[in-house]
């Protein structure tokens, strides 16, 4: 996106926003740092999403510049923004870095971020965040009871929401399948790397969910990730009690997710330290 045409899209947003706060949602991914204005209310995007490829090594300065870089696009003018992290979360404090350089671990990620762009940042684990936008806006809305998203990529994520509420960074996707951790062996990179056709994949992603659904009788699982947009060549091959749905917001689901976070932490008060969104306030609703 241009400078000018940024600024040309910033005068629509606000047009549209009038006085309700303007929320920025950031998304780091493995390839790419995205992110955009997001409309709270409707869970749409106020403006076209702007992309930068995630720095390599992906240390803690590199990726902290690399999203004041897609921040920079949208000219200051929004008043919170929620990032979104490839690992564990707690209190604004990174606890994992599996996908990302290993100086995360531990790091201060919330007050990185938000000493860096000048304002108020939540920051939430990336399946979390595309699960709190489809509970709120997409395949989960109005949808009452245990629900969980599971986003089949290079890995297994999880996220899982009792009545509307998240309960944040479970890790569902390492849970031990016959002897393995079931991502190495039902995640979608396992059936590209392995060559697997989509009914040997499937069977493999049904012995999964039935596993999932044995420890939790969940009333409802969303599917997500890239391979939900091919939903219809093998969701239709798995035999389960649970009901399933694949994803709708898709690409733009983190955004959204996060942004929709940083909204709620920042209309209620931190709970001794807690940000609401760990602290049981409803994301949906």
């Amino acid at each position: 996106m241009s400078g000018l045409r940024g600024k040309q899209r910033m005068h629509t947003w606000h047009l549209k926003t009038g006085n309700k706060m303007a929320i920025l949602g950031i998304d780091i991914g493995g390839s790419g740092v995205k992110g955009a204005p997001v409309d709270t209310a409707a869970g749409e995007l106020l403006a076209e999403r702007h992309r930068v490829p995630t720095p390599q090594p992906s240390d803690v300065t590199s990726v902290v510049e690399a999203v004041a870089e897609v921040a920079a696009q949208f000219d200051g003018g929004f008043d919170r923004v929620g990032i979104t992290f490839p690992g564990v979360v707690v209190d604004g404090v990174t606890r994992s870095a599996a996908n990302v350089d290993k100086s995360w671990l531990d790091a201060p990620a919330a007050r990185l971020f938000s000493d860096r762009l000048g304002k108020p940042v939540s920051v939430l684990n990336d399946a979390d965040a595309a699960g709190v936008a489809e509970v709120a806006y997409g395949a989960g809305r109005d949808q009452s009871g245990l629900i969980m998203m599971l986003t089949f990529g290079t890995g297994i994520g999880s996220a899982l929401f009792l009545d509307g509420t998240l309960i944040p960074n479970t890790e569902f996707g390492h849970l031990e399948l016959d002897g393995h951790d079931a991502e190495s062996k039902a995640a979608d990179r396992a059936r590209e790397q392995e060559d697997l056709s989509w009914e040997k994949w499937a069977h493999r992603v049904r012995n999964y969910l039935a596993h999932v659904e044995m420890l939790l009788s969940p009333r409802l699982f969303i599917i997500g990730g890239g391979v939900s947009k091919k939903a219809d060549r093998w969701l239709p091959l798995i035999d389960i009690r649970t009901p399933m749905v694949p994803a709708t917001l898709l690409n733009n689901a983190g955004i959204i997710g996060a942004a929709r976070i940083a909204e709620i932490d920042g209309r209620a008060p931190d709970r001794d330290g807690v940000a609401p969104h760990e602290a049981g306030e409803r994301v949906a609703g």
